[in-house]
């Protein structure tokens, strides 16, 4: 019997029964003997979803990694049509060599085809792309007793709206069909400087956003008082010219899973002094490779492991924006007020762009994600956090959650109902009986 399989936060630990599907003809029959065995069960792929929608109610999944073939490629339009196991890292490292780009990636290359359309992953180029889903063109869906079907716009766009951020839920996906984006080199040219407030963030947001393919800012989740709301903005774009090699430099791992979180007050509150005062206090213009810039934390192997065996949880929301300013300043204050936190804390503005699927994350907005290990006492500040959001008119993002309330969840996503018509009543998550219940 395979290993089971976890979400990456490792919370809830509930581990997963895998039921591996190695050939796309297989698929029909392997949902069929685990549905007439266990009842119910989920598709799952490279285990990047963060909290408890990547698991299954009856913790017997589907595991999709091993589905990892490319079916096609046009090199002149850029559309590559794989199967749903293939990783981000893997389509960038046949199309970059050609001159193309996913034309939304999230912080992680080690995501499937398949995982980054079923939570319908953004990046930070939201306010110029959009979300994945914005660029898939087309795929197969199957569906417990049915025929296998094609999704686009155009064939079955019920069914293709709601799997898009449907979080595995309407049918399992063999294969995909994407556009990717042109690119002349692989490196990205970056304006790079330190901001002091959280009012900084946003006039230099407002200033650069629009004139950059990239931006995102990395936010001191401690720092109070004068100090509150510093961080690190960072703009990019691909470089005009270069070499279109890949990012060969071997990654490092952590080799074991320490008995308690190696990330606390104290070696929390030294990196995040350390890290804001080695980048320049002036606009500086950077050329890095594309990995360190677009997945800084896929350079250390199961960096999960750090926090310990208890875990993390990721926690990201979305802020309006005729609320994002005084909202992001409670909950950083929250934050810092409560000790806790990550290294790598991210805030970044959504734009405009509508994404197809029903239950996108993203709105025109201020997204704030970061990490905590696992405590006693994170319940209280989560509930605490949540208010703020709540108020806000904001959301939280199913891909990363573990602890979001029903009430919440369906305040937030008014289409829940419209995905639950659509939903295959074979394939259902902890995640979503724990917030549709």
């Amino acid at each position: 019997m395979s290993s089971p399989l976890y979400s990456w936060g490792r919370y809830p630990d509930t581990p997963q029964e895998a039921h591996a599907c190695s050939w796309r003809a297989e698929a029909p029959a392997l949902l069929n003997r685990v549905v007439a065995a266990h009842g119910s069960t989920l598709p799952y792929g490279n285990g990047r979803s963060y909290g408890d929608s990547c698991l299954a109610a009856s913790d017997k999944v589907l595991h999709m990694r091993t589905l990892d073939r490319f079916i096609q490629v046009d090199w002149q339009q850029g559309i590559v049509q794989a199967e749903a196991g293939v990783t981000l890292a893997e389509i960038l490292a046949i199309a970059i060599p050609q001159g193309w780009f996913l034309s939304v990636t999230p912080g992680t290359q080690f995501a499937t085809l398949g995982g980054a359309i079923a939570n319908d992953v953004h990046g930070k180029n939201h306010h110029v792309r959009g979300t994945f889903g914005n660029h898939v063109r087309r795929f197969g869906l199957l569906r417990h007793g049915e025929a296998l079907l094609t999704c686009s716009p155009a064939e079955n766009p019920g069914l293709f709206a709601a799997t898009i951020g449907g979080l595995g839920l309407t049918g399992v996906i063999p294969w995909a069909e994407i556009q990717l984006m042109p690119i002349r080199s692989s490196q990205i040219d970056s304006t790079v400087l330190r901001f002091n407030t959280l009012a900084e963030f946003f006039a230099l947001s407002a200033e650069l956003d629009h004139q950059h393919e990239y931006s995102v800012a990395w936010v001191d989740c401690l720092a109070r008082g004068a100090r509150a709301g510093r961080g690190v903005f960072i703009v990019g774009d691909h470089a005009r010219y270069g070499s279109l090699e890949l990012d060969a430099r071997p990654k490092r791992s952590v080799p074991l899973t320490p008995p308690v979180s190696l990330i606390n007050k104290l070696s929390l509150r030294t990196f995040n002094e350390a890290y804001w005062r080695m980048h320049p206090a002036t606009r500086t213009r950077e050329r890095s490779n594309y990995e360190p810039f677009f997945y800084p934390l896929d350079r250390i192997l199961h960096w999960n492991r750090i926090y310990g065996r208890k875990g993390f949880q990721q926690y990201q929301c979305v802020i309006p924006d005729a609320a994002a300013e005084a909202a992001v300043r409670e909950l950083l204050d929250a934050i810092a007020g409560s000790g806790q936190g990550s290294f790598l804390a991210v805030l970044k503005r959504c734009g405009d762009i509508a994404s197809p699927g029903l239950l996108s994350f993203p709105l025109p907005g201020t997204s704030l994600a970061l990490d905590f290990p696992n405590k006693a006492d994170l319940a209280r500040l989560f509930a605490r956090l949540d208010s703020i959001v709540r108020e806000a008119g904001g959301r939280l993002y199913p891909a990363k959650d573990a602890h979001m309330n029903g009430s919440d969840f369906r305040q937030a996503y008014p289409a829940w109902e419209q995905l639950e018509a659509l939903r295959d009543p074979t394939l259902i998550s902890r995640f979503w009986r724990r917030v549709t219940a």
